[in-house]
């Protein structure tokens, strides 16, 4: 079978070896920057706007594409499945109607309003300054700003992480609706949820969903959760599924969320096939939706697809053919640390044409996986661009010898402007989060 994947990020990378690994499929991919993972395990690729969609369409034609996976999320924005359905190449990843659930984060929250759809937050959009001080000041300053279009991740403040008290929140608003950030002059306020971030990501024919095990992604910068907001510097798993303050009950609880996330888009006339995730809160009250996002996480992919033992373009297929509910996942029973490696001054101001030498040799004899994401491959290093430049993914049975493999393959990764979050996946950090966890429960005292 010939498959396509578009995209040329880590995520893709990720996609791409899940491909490679699967039995009687030749590789194509579509990709902005030439990632040199990417590169070696395609037979062929066009460099390429990922979505320049007639361009992606002509070069799928012409290699005779039997099935495509879409990795981020500005092609399915713009209505790369529909028109290359339309062409009659069969695409395992949603629809831009489909995809509205992670492109308006508005819509989001009424699909979850009108289906009655546990792990809702109170909310409101406005267009108006003034109206949303008053929201503000009805939820004490607690709240979560969120432009409604697409923001890399970046665009979300939080009280009391990224600004302080109902005069900061207002002036953020006001930014976020005056300058149009997210592409529309319209804010979305939630009620701040109090608690521990997990995804969970799922395959979808429309109908049934196969969950994959829980990811915890770290989205500041710096250390101890400092810092701004980034697309992510990493993030674990471990070897049960869960994570260490996450219950198979609570689990359970945001798999059924997705779940009917996925029925409430088919009675919408949108059916949901391809990978979808849901960021959730966990609080004292159960799990709570921060975002759905309608495509694998980036770095969450990371810590997932490695584990596949089952044939990814079977799963693929079987979500278009709607036939999930005769598949069961097979999946190392494995924990797993992902470590971004990023340009120095990242999240700020990327320091861009740094030489980052990789020796991808050692890198494999620790056990680590290596992803590309955003560099210019040169003679025998790679240079940075203005986003993440490459993932290091640690696999073992213990979480903290994953850690421990990560770190030891991080070894082989040299540059004078580089910047990795060493923290991530460490004891400390870990049982910092079930300490949170307990004294939100009140089961300790701080």
């Amino acid at each position: 079978m010939n498959m396509l994947v578009v995209g040329g990020g880590a995520r893709e990378h990720a996609i791409c070896d899940a491909v490679y690994r699967s039995k009687n499929t030749t590789l194509y991919s579509v990709m902005k920057n030439k990632n040199p993972g990417i590169a070696r395990l395609s037979k062929d690729f066009l460099l390429e706007k990922e979505t320049n969609v007639e361009s992606v369409i002509e070069y799928a034609k012409e290699k005779q594409v039997e099935l495509a996976i879409i990795g981020p999320e500005a092609p399915l924005e713009v209505g790369i499945v529909n028109e290359m359905q339309k062409k009659g190449i069969p695409v395992c990843s949603p629809t831009r109607e489909a995809a509205r659930i992670e492109t308006d984060k508005e819509w989001m929250r009424s699909i979850l309003k009108k289906y009655n759809i546990p792990g809702q937050l109170k909310c409101e959009t406005f267009t108006d300054v003034g109206k949303a001080k008053n929201f503000i000041e009805e939820l004490n300053g607690e709240i979560a700003v969120k432009p409604i279009g697409l923001t890399g991740g970046k665009g979300v403040k939080v009280s009391d992480d990224h600004f302080k008290g109902i005069n900061e929140a207002s002036r953020y608003v006001e930014e976020v609706i005056q300058n149009r950030i997210g592409g529309h002059a319209k804010v979305l306020i939630e009620e701040k949820a109090v608690g521990e971030e997990f995804t969970l990501q799922a395959f979808s024919d429309g109908e049934t969903i196969l969950p994959l095990p829980a990811v915890q992604d770290h989205k500041r910068l710096l250390p101890d959760d400092k810092g701004p907001n980034t697309g992510g510097m990493g993030s674990y798993s471990c070897n049960d599924g869960l994570l260490p303050f996450l219950s198979k009950s609570e689990y359970e609880e945001a798999t059924g969320i997705l779940q009917k996330i996925i029925e409430a888009l088919r009675r919408e006339g949108c059916t949901y096939i391809g990978p979808i995730y849901g960021q959730f809160m966990l609080t004292v009250d159960g799990p709570k939706v921060i975002e759905i996002n309608a495509r694998f996480g980036d770095p969450e992919a990371m810590n997932v697809l490695p584990l596949l033992e089952s044939d990814f373009v079977e799963i693929c297929q079987a979500m278009i053919d709607g036939i999930l509910n005769s598949k069961k996942l097979r999946l190392k029973k494995q924990s797993t640390v992902c470590k971004y490696v990023v340009p120095e001054g990242y999240g700020v101001k990327s320091m861009v044409g740094e030489k980052i030498y990789v020796d991808e040799e050692k890198i494999k004899n620790t056990g680590a996986k290596l992803f590309y994401a955003s560099v210019n491959k040169e003679n025998d290093y790679v240079t940075t661009t203005s986003s993440r430049s490459l993932a290091i993914v640690g696999i073992a049975k213990e979480l903290y010898d994953a850690e421990k493999t990560c770190e030891k393959a991080l070894q082989y990764v040299k540059g004078e402007h580089i910047f990795i979050r060493h923290d991530i996946g460490t004891k400390k950090l870990v049982e910092k989060r079930v300490e949170h966890m307990k004294k939100l429960h009140g089961m300790i005292t701080i």
